[in-house]
């Protein structure tokens, strides 16, 4: 059953930053664009990498080994070599404590 977990205060994460966290050991990156924040799976769908390590420009996340790029709101592959899209996860911010659904 999805259960909001809390993972980060929300003041921590600056716009235009990208964290991974852990989630009962499973790896979840957490963009802030613009204030809003959106979660995913950390491991890019092409590769084994980590896509926290990877460049966020607005809205897209550029996978650090081959460059494949995510829309971070929707999951969507936007550029090769990846072709399937990102799991993403609902973000809620209850006071300051960052919360992911999982």
């Amino acid at each position: 059953m999805a259960r909001f977990v809390t993972v980060a205060k929300a003041d921590s994460i600056q716009p235009g930053q990208l964290v991974k966290v852990e989630i009962d050991n499973f790896p979840v990156a957490v963009a802030n664009v613009g204030g809003t924040f959106h979660a995913f799976d950390d491991t890019c769908t092409h590769e084994d990498c980590s896509l926290a390590d990877g460049e966020l420009v607005r809205t897209v996340v550029t996978c650090p080994c081959h460059f494949a790029e995510f829309d971070v709101r929707t999951g969507a592959v936007l550029a090769p070599p990846a072709t399937v899209p990102l799991k993403v996860y609902p973000v809620r911010v209850q006071g300051n404590d960052l919360q992911v659904e999982f």
